[in-house]
């Protein structure tokens, strides 16, 4: 698998959740394993058995985010122009069918959230979006039927 594009803030929101996850997280499990321990019965002791699956769970968060971290490249918004849909831009586009209007942040998978609108490059709006212009159609297949867009705007700010 190739590099995975992301933004400068959502590269360091992921070292965030990292340091987090060693400094805090992690250690935090390790009393709640060595005070569970101290209860006595193993076989029978459900705190112990929840404070090892959490090790479980925290250890394969651990990995996740270290291997996202390492495919990592992150993309300078330094110098982004309104004139193309371009990785890092504000692309604010209309439906076709209902006119509503919805503003988007194009941004690598690692970082996308739909409830903040951000959209992935590689989603299917995304994909159709890269390298157009103000102005342009687009049409793009989704889970409920083929849909409609206009670009309304392109801005390299989120206002």
């Amino acid at each position: 698998m190739g590099k995975i594009p992301i933004t400068k803030s959502g590269f360091a929101k992921l070292k965030e959740e990292l340091e987090k996850l060693k400094n805090i997280s992690i250690p935090e499990n390790i009393r709640d394993i060595e005070e569970a321990r101290a209860h006595g019965d193993l076989s029978e002791n459900a705190e112990y058995a929840a404070a090892k699956e959490r090790q479980s769970f925290l250890h394969g968060k651990l990995q996740e985010l270290e291997n996202n971290l390492a495919m990592s490249n992150v993309i300078s918004l330094n110098g982004l122009t309104d004139e193309k849909v371009v990785f890092g831009c504000y692309v604010t586009i209309a439906d076709s069918n209902s006119g509503e209007e919805i503003k988007y942040q194009l941004v690598g998978p690692l970082e996308s959230d739909i409830n903040q609108n951000k959209i992935s490059v590689t989603s299917p709006i995304g994909k159709a979006l890269i390298g157009r212009e103000a102005g342009d159609e687009i049409k793009v297949q989704t889970p409920g039927g083929m849909r409609g867009f206009e670009i309304i705007d392109i801005s390299v700010k989120g206002k």
